[in-house]
């Protein structure tokens, strides 16, 4: 069977050489005549598979002995309630956290958090159109008695990419890098807590990973149902109920992939590569494909554009999927096309893109 270039934004392609080896594992892991599936999470094999993937993850970001590694259920949109769930608890006034207002997904956060405290905006991209991060020094530098300040560090939807971070000063900085972790390298020592979901990069659905530092872990409120307690998970090396065993398999794997492909450095490489081969073609189009984002504020993961006449979008669509191109459809609350190029994209599915899109405009332009 050939398989397709898919550019979906989530769950996304998975390493071939990955599947392939849970495809020979699935019956019989290591010869122990016992499936992945059906491995008891307390038992010392299971142990060992989480084990060398929260180790490989350390050596991948270079985790510092201060923070914890959690693997968390119910993907990155259940940490919209988590997070103030788990922070705000200590506070003996009224809780308040600080957001950044960028796209898509940090709306979507600020909206669960306003069910919890009162929210105020560190930032907010709103009069720029959502199409640019506002400078350094547009941004609130005093967040008062903030609990802690959210950012998202890539809008999936939107196409926008945070390459750097606000100084918080005393307030942990909370990050949202669901659709960018494991594409460059980070400072894990300059976050309070980091979360991410596994379906963009990484690749199982439904698994979440939470990085998050041991002074934070006491402060859920008493009412946090105690499965969702980073200080509880963090005691339990996230075994307090049964994990996601499967997706911290197939976890494992990846992080064991990327090592073997060079590490953060070389995912970096290959992400800017892909990305910056779209964006030139896009930009030498003479308006027939247009990115409304900044250049310094474009996402390197996922590549946003529309067609200079909209009508034409839905033959794009359908020549594209002819050509083994499929799910290239902007999110729904924004339109426009969309390429997702997370780690597992080849290099050559960009430049199958590249060749089908310039070909396109050529007979339709």
């Amino acid at each position: 069977m050939t398989r397709i270039y898919n550019f979906a934004a989530g769950p996304s392609v998975m390493p071939q050489a990955i599947l392939e080896q849970a495809r020979d594992e699935m019956l019989d892991w290591q010869g122990r005549g016992l499936s992945i599936l059906e491995m008891p999470f307390t038992g010392d094999d299971f142990k060992s598979i989480a084990g060398e993937a929260e180790s490989d993850l350390r050596d991948l970001l270079d985790i510092p002995g201060n923070y914890r590694v959690l693997f968390m259920h119910g993907g990155a949109t259940a940490q919209l309630s988590l997070v103030p769930m788990n922070l705000l608890g200590d506070k003996k006034t009224a809780a308040t956290a600080a957001y950044a207002d960028l796209g898509y997904w940090s709306r979507r956060a600020i909206d669960e958090a306003k069910r919890y405290c009162d929210v105020t905006l560190a930032s907010s991209g709103k009069t720029l159109g959502y199409t640019d991060i506002p400078p350094p020094e547009d941004w609130k530098t005093d967040l008062g008695d903030a609990a802690y300040c959210h950012i998202t560090s890539n809008e999936t939807a939107d196409g926008l990419e945070l390459n750097w971070h606000p100084e918080t000063g005393d307030v942990p900085l909370v990050a949202d890098m669901t659709s960018n972790f494991l594409t460059r390298p980070i400072n894990v020592s300059e976050f309070g807590l980091i979360y991410a979901g596994a379906q963009k990069n990484i690749g199982p659905a439904g698994l979440c990973l939470v990085l998050i530092r041991d002074d934070l872990l006491d402060r859920a409120h008493p009412m946090t149902p105690k499965v969702f307690q980073y200080g509880i998970q963090a005691e339990n090396h996230s075994r307090y109920n049964t994990p996601l065993t499967y997706g911290i398999y197939l976890a494992g794997l990846v992080f064991r992939w990327i090592k073997d492909q060079g590490g953060m450095a070389a995912m970096e490489r290959a992400s800017r590569e892909k990305s910056g081969l779209l964006y030139d073609l896009i930009d030498s189009s003479n308006g027939f494909y247009h990115c409304k984002i900044a250049n310094e504020a474009r996402s390197r993961v996922n590549v946003c554009f529309h067609l200079g006449e909209p009508a034409l979008e839905a033959e794009f669509i359908r020549e594209a999927g002819e050509n083994g191109l499929f799910h290239l459809s902007g999110h729904k609350r924004i339109g426009g096309l969309r390429a997702s190029l997370y780690n597992a994209m080849p290099h050559e599915s960009a430049v199958a893109l590249a060749y089908f899109m310039a070909d396109f405009s050529a007979r339709h332009g």
